[in-house]
């Protein structure tokens, strides 16, 4: 400890805000620290190695040693903690929200029921903390250690997780909802109980692919990135359900509707969505996707470049049923009758609203699909028989 850096942060954050402007390249020493009450009127007496219930937000603790220290419900919103240390500190219900703590050590570090909201956790250790009953919404945990992590009950909702080490973490309960989790490295994890729709495994640059299953999100992302595996599991019989369609605003309500049906029939919905930009090539990836597919949902309703993305897949990919389906009050795009002559292209389905597709979707979607995959194995048997 550095009774200097005490006494300074003693007199408020204001004082030691401008203290810190003019001391860069210090390393504040807050270990086994004790703040005494040197200014009544900013500072309440504090107990050892404790600075429970202290404002200190927007302050500037970059490189700050806090080993050990109770933070217990301290104010640190947007407060500036880059690069410090957090090891075994105790900042149970704490407010870190929209604060700064990139490349921190918070090794075994306590974070139940904190607010970190918003947070900058980018390359920060969290392995072996305790990050039970926190909110994590919208947090940036790019690239972090969450080794033996606890996130049991906690919500990290459209939070970053893209590159994080997730080795033996606890999710048990969390809500993982429409995270980012391109790149991790997924392991031995507890995911009982957990929500984990909508996990988005491509970067930002690329065009958005959704599944709902984190194990399966780094699966899909090998298959996307290895020619070697897509090519031995081709053959395999799966639950993925490739959905392809043009979802503008207008069109997501249909786009979420499949998604959650697909989901209560144990399906794997895998929805690309052409409406973000992407700087890989749309075709090949989809045709990888179509690969893996069970059967594919079209929805050619105001098609653009799904015109494209199936004169890829049919001709290829003879066995696999198309089952595209339409806004009834719309007309077909013109070059799609030529797929009439493609055992695999069912009869568009037309439909007048969300509800009468969702009442109507086994027996106009999903049994017709299957019922024409069948279809076309027996052909196959068949033909083959013949040569024999």
């Amino acid at each position: 400890m550095n009774q200097e850096h005490v006494n300074n942060l003693a007199k408020g954050k204001d004082f030691w805000n401008e203290w810190r402007k003019h001391n860069v390249d210090i390393e504040p020493d807050f270990r086994e620290a004790q703040l005494t009450d040197m200014d009544s009127h900013l500072v309440a007496p504090l107990k050892r190695r404790s600075l429970r219930g202290y404002d200190l937000s927007r302050a500037n603790f970059w490189r700050a040693n806090l080993r050990a220290v109770d933070l217990t419900e301290a104010n640190l919103s947007e407060a500036y903690l880059n690069q410090a240390i957090l090891e075994e500190a105790d900042l149970s219900r704490a407010n870190l929200q929209s604060a700064w703590v990139e490349e921190a050590n918070l090794c075994k570090a306590s974070f139940q029921e904190t607010n970190l909201c918003s947070t900058q956790l980018w390359r920060s250790n969290l392995s072996r903390a305790d990050c039970s009953n926190a909110l994590f919404c919208h947090a940036n945990l790019g690239a972090t250690d969450l080794f033996k992590a606890n996130f049991s009950n906690t919500c990290l909702r459209k939070s970053n997780l893209q590159g994080a080490r997730l080795v033996e973490t606890n999710f048990e309960n969390a809500d993982l909802g429409e995270n980012s989790v391109w790149g991790v490295s997924a392991w031995d994890l507890n995911l009982e109980g957990s929500i984990q729709s909508n996990l988005i495994i491509t970067s930002k640059d690329n065009a958005a692919i959704t599944v709902d299953d984190l194990e399966i999100a780094q699966f899909i992302h090998i298959l996307l990135n290895n020619q070697k595996i897509r090519k031995v599991l081709d053959t395999i019989t799966s639950k993925v359900v490739l959905i392809l369609g043009r979802f503008t605003s207008e069109r997501k309500a249909i786009l979420n509707a499949l998604r959650e049906e697909l989901r209560s029939r144990d399906y794997l919905s895998v929805v690309f969505d052409f409406e973000k930009p992407s700087e890989r090539d749309l075709t090949e990836t989809v045709s990888t996707l179509a690969h893996l597919s069970r059967f594919v949902i079209a929805d050619i309703t105001d098609a653009k470049c799904i015109q494209q993305e199936l004169q890829r897949i049919i001709p290829s990919l003879p066995s696999l049923p198309i089952q595209p389906i339409i806004l009834d009050s719309q007309h077909d795009y013109g070059m799609f009758g030529d797929f009439g002559a493609y055992q695999s292209v069912l009869p568009p389905y037309r439909y007048k609203c969300i509800e009468q597709l969702l009442v109507s979707l086994d027996d106009k979607v999903i049994v017709p699909a299957l019922r024409r995959a069948q279809e076309i194995a027996e052909k196959r048997r068949e033909f083959e028989a013949h040569l024999r």
